[in-house]
């Protein structure tokens, strides 16, 4: 029982990972992540004040632009570092589990997406409000498509290591960022300018590139692992269970 309702078996055996425990903890990260977000937004908005001339300078939607890539930067860094440390893990890396890399999912694991989930709501939720000051409908659509492959992900337990993979390539995302605040801040001239290009096209390559290359790679070799999965997860999402989990959701 949660909240007075009580889940349905069906859930459960759907895919033999939904539980009531998981369920909360799932919810948990969320709402964990949405409130850390937002105490992220209001502190880069005071020490900002306080240590930045340039912040003062600026109008409100910039401003709230400001903000907004504070606590973008935060999630950047935690998946981040939570996602680099859990590829390299043993729940993850151990490529002598009889366990398929399909199904490989720990308790942090379902945290870090739980936490993504948080982020991307809140910053869907920030560029509808200011829409379209904080991005188009290119961004709607980017933090749509973000969010559907994490959820499934999470509430499946499946396919959790390419997530953590592609979670990765927000470590480009701090720069991206660094080269907005000085670019609004007057400083696009400035050699730290100059120094931060030159690691995101480093970190671009690496994350963004490179990355997808050994993905495919990965999924190509495991492609057995990928296309059995593929067929059960897909005809999962299409039954009544889940979008019954989905308006819960």
């Amino acid at each position: 029982m949660l909240g007075g309702f009580q889940f349905p078996s069906v859930l459960n055996s759907s895919t033999g990972y939904f539980s009531q425990s998981k369920y909360i903890h799932w919810l948990i990260s969320v709402l964990a992540s949405i409130v850390m977000c937002k105490i992220v937004y209001e502190v880069t908005g005071l020490v900002s004040l306080l240590f930045f001339r340039a912040y003062s300078k600026l109008n409100k939607a910039q401003k709230i632009e400001w903000n907004n890539r504070g606590f973008s930067t935060f999630h950047a860094l935690l998946v981040t570092f939570a996602s680099l440390y859990l590829l390299l893990s043993d729940d993850f890396y151990d490529d002598s589990q009889e366990v398929s890399i399909i199904y490989r999912q720990s308790t942090l694991s379902d945290t870090i997406l739980g936490i993504s989930i948080g982020y991307f709501l809140l910053d869907l939720g920030m560029i509808l409000w200011n829409f379209p000051a904080l991005g188009g409908l290119e961004y709607v659509l980017h933090h749509g498509l973000s969010l559907f492959p994490i959820f499934l992900s999470l509430v499946s337990g499946q396919g959790q290591f390419y997530i953590l993979l592609v979670l990765f390539t927000e470590s480009t995302t701090p720069f991206v960022n660094l080269r907005w605040y000085l670019d609004v801040s007057g400083q696009k001239s400035s050699r730290f300018y100059f120094c931060n290009g030159i690691l995101l096209f480093l970190g671009w390559l690496v994350a963004r590139i490179l990355l997808f290359i050994f993905l495919l790679i990965h999924v190509y070799l495991h492609f057995d692992q990928v296309l059995v999965w593929s067929r059960k997860f897909f005809r999962w999402a299409s039954t009544p269970c889940f979008w019954c989990l989905l308006c819960w959701q």
